[in-house]
């Protein structure tokens, strides 16, 4: 089936408005050139405001995952204390970046499907002082779970020895509450391919000067990912190596939109979606994942019903047009995870509700997509209170 005729509803990469897609389109341009400045230096600008910061914003040509590889070797050396805050199998690759290249990572290991403590976590830290970095993912897109960020960057500030926080933002930046300078992040990565409505290509780094000094002092190796050369190019208004240029066309539609909505607008659509959907699957008899304080406002995890496997599911929905995502690492074969993030409006979601609910009755499980509808509505219209 053709992709335009697909409605796409996994976490990422999310779906390109038209207006993303043709400015993908545009002749190419110098990288070296006055235009290239332009354009980098509007969509840096533009993420700052968005996310809560005065400091530097870096793009960078990766993915997210190369995003977290420049988090860890430009704040850390080999043999430097970490600890790692893991709830999914994302957090688990931030640890695994940080081991590989020599970090003496320690994990507090939350249960998949449950936020961090950040009362057990102050208590870790008390006890275990002298950590250099702490990481901690905001969004799990593995479990569609949150975590409480701002309260986890309350207790890490006021650890001992004062610690670096370094945040894997990939799946909520930009779609969800989050204030860098006002809640104490040192670093924050993300994509262009989440809530930031680009094609997959560009990686997003913003740094504290607490993670620019850091930066300076690492010695864990790098070349490509090394973000003192990428900040000396960037206030060139340039890369240091060659960038996805048609995805900085994208990419700056996308933030442009997401400034023109205002971002507690941008949050609060999330949120009435996200809300609205999770209500839609428990009418259709599916279990979410995350307990309801918890629940991510990008991604939402349901457990598959009993005797109903993932191959089979997966085949029914994408011969109806609706491509959701199963679940990763330890939860492989067993969760359906369908994203709601960047440019999505809730009739998207509604189709793709009702669509599962005729795909659990033909596959034998007793649904009723009517009810799972109504209840999605119902959820919509009272979570869209006005903002200000």
């Amino acid at each position: 089936m053709p992709a335009m005729d697909q409605n796409l509803r996994v976490p990422g990469p999310t779906p390109l408005p038209l207006e993303v897609r043709e400015a993908q389109s545009a002749p190419m341009i110098n990288h070296r050139g006055t235009e290239f400045g332009e354009l980098l230096r509007e969509i840096s600008a533009g993420i700052a405001g968005l996310i809560g910061t005065r400091e530097e914003v870096l793009l960078l040509t990766g993915s997210g995952t190369g995003a977290m590889e420049a988090a860890v070797v430009n704040t850390l050396s080999p043999g430097d204390r970490v600890l790692s805050v893991t709830m999914g199998a994302f957090g688990d690759r931030f640890a695994k970046i940080a081991t590989a290249f020599g970090a003496a990572v320690e994990r507090v290991e939350v249960p998949w499907g449950q936020a961090a403590d950040p009362a057990a976590l102050a208590v870790h830290l008390a006890a275990n002082p002298a950590y250099r970095v702490v990481l901690v993912t905001h969004n799990e897109t593995s479990t569609g779970v949150t975590n409480p960020l701002h309260e986890l960057a309350g207790v890490v500030r006021a650890a001992t020895g004062e610690p670096l926080l370094v945040v894997d933002g990939i799946s909520g930046l930009g779609a969800m509450p989050f204030e860098m300078d006002a809640w104490g992040i040192d670093l924050v990565i993300s994509a262009s391919q989440k809530a930031f409505m680009a094609s997959p290509g560009i990686a997003i780094a913003a740094l504290s000067r607490r993670a620019r000094d850091a930066a300076e002092a690492a010695r864990m190796p790098r070349a490509y990912w090394d973000l003192r050369e990428a900040r000396a190019w960037a206030a060139k208004g340039q890369t240091p190596w060659t960038p996805a240029v048609s995805v900085l066309f994208g990419l700056r539609v996308g933030v442009r939109r997401l400034v023109s909505e205002g971002r507690e607008r941008t949050w609060a659509r999330h949120a009435a979606i996200a809300l609205a959907v999770q209500a839609g699957l428990e009418r259709l008899g599916l279990r979410i994942v995350a307990a309801p304080e918890v629940r991510s406002h990008t991604v939402t995890a349901a457990w598959l019903p009993d005797g109903l496997d993932w191959p089979s599911f997966n085949a029914a929905m994408r011969a109806k047009g609706v491509i959701v995502a199963g679940g990763q690492g330890a939860f492989a074969g067993r969760v359906l995870r369908l994203g709601h993030m960047g440019a999505v409006g809730i009739d998207e979601l509604r189709d793709a509700v009702r669509l599962m609910g005729e795909t659990l009755a033909e596959l034998g499980r007793a649904t009723d997509a009517t009810a799972a509808l109504g209840a999605m509505d119902e959820v919509y219209r009272a979570g869209l209170a006005p903002v200000g």
